[in-house]
């Protein structure tokens, strides 16, 4: 997705992505800015499924007990990204250690040392978080990337991050179960079907 042009304002200051991303989110409140390999990407405010997944998603993290003193389940924490001076990415679900704050970066987004898992629900632009963002978690060496991919009714997981991928990507599809790796801190089997189904509008 597209953002609307914006008058730039900084002739006679350093060219500035964060300036342009901040002044985004202050036009369009609800609006999510990332900046991944030089480029602004912008995510429309969140529907009621999207936060249903999520909320769905929290309670297995939390029931194995990985919301604590060593490791902590939060939304929306900025993710210092490798891939340029100001890039930064806002995942949806992140599983990071519990001592988090010690590792603040800038621009409220934190080094992606103390991240164990990161996780997206597609919108829209669906396409980002299959491609672009798998490829600035890798470089990130994010040891985990879970996709919920709305637009093929897929669970995404992708291990094992090498330069500019992930050498294990695994789609699961409705019926099956996914057990993720011990490394985020705890054994969480998740249920594709449940999941999938909390990510779709209810009938009316």
């Amino acid at each position: 997705m597209s953002a609307a042009a914006i008058e730039q304002p900084f002739d006679d200051e350093p060219f500035s992505l964060t300036a342009i991303a901040d002044e985004i989110m202050e036009r369009h409140p609800g609006y999510r800015v990332e900046i991944i390999g030089g480029h602004l990407l912008v995510t429309p405010s969140p529907d009621a499924p999207h936060a249903r997944a999520l909320t769905g998603l929290m309670i297995p993290f939390i029931a194995a007990g990985l919301h604590g003193d060593e490791t902590e389940v939060l939304q929306n924490v900025g993710l210092w990204l490798p891939t340029g001076d100001e890039d930064y990415a806002i995942p949806d679900l992140v599983i990071v250690d519990a001592d988090i704050d010690d590792h603040f970066v800038q621009n409220n987004a934190y080094d992606p040392v103390c991240f164990r898992l990161v996780l997206e629900v597609t919108s829209s632009n669906w396409k980002d978080d299959l491609k672009t963002k798998a490829v600035a978690y890798a470089k990130a060496k994010v040891p985990v990337y879970v996709i919920v991919d709305r637009k093929h009714q897929r669970l995404h997981v992708l291990t094992d991050p090498t330069g500019e991928k992930y050498e294990h990507h695994r789609p699961y599809s409705p019926g099956e179960t996914v057990t993720l790796p011990d490394s985020i801190g705890a054994k969480v089997t998740l249920d594709v079907n449940e999941i999938l189904k909390a990510a779709q509008k209810k009938a009316g």
